[in-house]
């Protein structure tokens, strides 16, 4: 790895002679800093010499101290060996940079983002609008001059609208007769959290737009102002469908800035929760989206699975569908007696719960009319739009994050990565069920095995005393008082960690000022990435393909509009 980054570096020097780099490794991250005009190019660059073919993440930071009060940041990532290129760029309040949505679609959003939480505009974006706030919004939530209990509400909506193609041709539609249609937030499909607008030609779409911000939670504003321990609970409530997962994505980006490595017996518990969470988030996937199309029997029938993990849940912490069970240091407390055979007892009922759904569906022609061909991707529309996890290895890439740049013992397990062949939502079915089948395969492995020892690393400044110490004698009680009161303080830097989701890479961009609270946290979510090509994959399918596009996703609006 190391290798490869000097060699980047030697190659960039070479290619941009002239230009302001400033090349620098920090908790194992490499990074780039440059100015705004040699963004774009570097950019380019980089892709076509398929040094990175994922933009993977854009975020903004803001620094109101500094000259250049904001801060423009891309992370870059090979699927060929796993390397990560950050490049950060200054700038100014006022000042411009350029769009990177014509070298990755995928920048579009981000880059939207962005403009709706600091105000930075980029330039030549063809659609420099609020994404996340509405339309009536005053000023950029993330500017650390912005209250953090301040709301604005909103008390009127828009109508139908089509803001996401600038460059729509509405002169040729005026001789045809189009009827706009809101498909959500009131549709069964949506949840009451997406808005779909769609203009129709007959039965078919004609062209589409989504509107976000249904559900906006203020995440990465409330991490801002609360201790890290405390932003656990934020996390359950990102993807709540596999809750575990969130908190181990964070606790693993914490950890890497501190500097430490979780016990043995914690990283096997992760893993487990990980591949239960999985499990379940498939399972919501596709009960969620069998039903939508008629198929209700295969939903009652997956989701009493699903309570049957969250009676796992139960027994290791109270709760069931939001568990902030990890803590910063390791798992929050010891696993109760016989859980593991539980857990492999559910893996003997899950795999007859898999086959059985698999005679449910996989076979019916109903259910295969209905997927079969719709939404298909290739590989390089993919990478455009940056997908990640099953949508992406539907479309044939064998894309994932516990084989390619494998954590927690992941590269001492058996397991496959499923693919499809063309990405279309038939694909995207049978590589979750697939994925539900690897996911056992892994708990087999990990539940009989668990290493013996602490379940979390004892250092006083990272973790709290047990309850026997704080109430037994003096130290413990000093100890818990000190770490509830300042909190963790993890060194002044920066870093970008990624866990294997269950819909793609859900990666923590933190940074440190070595105070009690992260002083800026960007969550990178799956299916923000993947929801973005939803106008196009839709336009052109008939009106009933668009809730079969739209379940496949799996798109969560906890991280959608976080």
């Amino acid at each position: 790895m190391k290798r490869s980054f000097k060699s980047i570096q030697e190659d960039l020097r070479l290619k941009f002679p002239s230009a302001d780099f400033n090349f620098r490794e920090e908790f194992g991250d490499y990074i780039l800093v440059t100015s705004p005009s040699n963004v774009l190019p570097l950019l380019e660059y980089l892709k076509n010499s398929n040094q990175f073919d994922f933009l993977m993440n854009v975020s903004g930071v803001d620094y109101p101290k500094r000259e250049k009060r904001f801060e423009i940041v891309y992370e870059l990532f090979s699927s060929k060996n796993a390397l990560r290129l950050r490049i950060k760029s200054p700038v100014a309040e006022g000042e411009c940079i350029p769009t990177a949505q014509f070298i990755w679609k995928t920048a579009d959003w981000f880059e939207r983002e962005i403009y709706d939480m600091f105000g930075v505009e980029f330039e030549n974006h063809p659609n420099m609008k609020r994404i996340l706030t509405h339309h009536q919004f005053k000023g950029h939530p993330l500017r650390k001059d912005y209250p953090a209990d301040y709301q604005q509400h909103c008390t009127e909506a828009l109508p139908i609208h089509f803001d996401n193609d600038p460059n729509w041709d509405e002169e040729g539609d005026k001789d045809k007769d189009l009827i706009p249609l809101n498909i959500g937030p009131s549709h069964p499909a949506t949840h009451g959290t997406l808005r779909i607008m769609a203009q129709m030609d007959g039965e078919r779409v004609h062209r589409a737009g989504v509107e976000l911000g249904y559900l906006h939670r203020c995440f990465e504003k409330m991490a801002e102002t609360h201790p890290y321990n405390q932003v656990i609970p934020y996390t359950d409530r990102l993807n709540y469908c596999s809750a575990p997962i969130n908190n181990v994505g964070y606790c693993k980006t914490v950890e890497k800035l501190l500097g430490v490595e979780v016990p043995p017996k914690a990283q096997a518990i992760r893993v487990i929760l990980c591949e239960l969470s999985r499990i379940i988030d498939h399972i919501v996937c596709i009960g969620a989206n069998a039903v939508d199309l008629g198929a209700l029997t295969g939903f009652f029938h997956l989701f009493t699975y699903r309570e049957k993990v969250y009676t796992l849940f139960e027994k290791l912490c109270g709760a069931r569908l939001t568990v902030s069970l990890t803590r910063v240091g390791g798992m929050a407390q010891e696993l109760p007696r016989n859980w593991s055979k539980d857990v492999l007892a559910f893996c003997e009922e899950m795999k007859k719960g898999v086959d059985e759904l698999e005679l449910l569906l996989s076979g019916n022609r109903i259910w295969m009319d209905r997927t079969q061909g719709i939404g298909a991707l290739s590989i390089e529309e993919a990478i455009q739009w940056g997908y990640t996890g099953p949508c992406l290895r539907a479309a044939g890439m064998s894309l994932d994050l516990r084989k390619l740049d494998p954590y927690y013992g992941y590269d001492e397990l058996n397991f496959n990565v499923p693919t499809g062949t063309t990405g279309d939502v038939y694909d995207r079915y049978l590589v979750r069920v697939a994925e539900m089948r690897e996911s056992i395969r892994i708990i087999e492995q990990v539940a009989p095995n668990i290493p013996v020892g602490d379940y979390t690393i004892r250092d006083k400044d990272i973790v709290l005393p047990e309850k026997k110490d704080v109430y037994g004698n003096i130290e413990g009680l000093m100890q818990h008082f000190m770490l509830v009161m300042n909190g963790l303080r993890p060194p002044v830097g920066e870093t970008y960690s990624a866990t294997e989701g269950a819909n793609g890479e859900l990666g923590f961009y933190l940074i440190s000022d070595g105070s009690g609270q992260p002083y800026r946290l960007k969550v990178r979510p799956p299916c923000f990435a993947i929801y973005q090509s939803f106008p196009k994959q839709v336009q052109g399918t008939l009106v009933a393909d668009v809730i079969s596009i739209l379940g496949s996703m799996n798109v969560i609006a906890g991280e959608l509009d976080r």
